[in-house]
């Protein structure tokens, strides 16, 4: 699953629950989904090769 930083738990490697990928205006990737301790949104940017790691491990595609 995809692992992101959470601005308001301050964990890191915290796994997203629901991940959504989408790509951004200048053609990277973005992962967006909640923490899974106190539902706030998280956001990870990363590369294409992580990116399609993510949607075979379960991840939507939005683009």
């Amino acid at each position: 699953m995809v692992e992101a930083y959470c601005v308001k738990c301050k964990k890191k490697g915290q796994k997203m629950k629901d991940p959504v990928m989408n790509q951004t205006a200048k053609g990277g990737f973005m992962a967006k989904g909640k923490c899974p301790d106190c539902d706030t949104t998280m956001c990870a940017m990363m590369s294409k090769d992580n990116a399609e790691k993510a949607m075979a491990d379960g991840a939507k595609k939005n683009y």
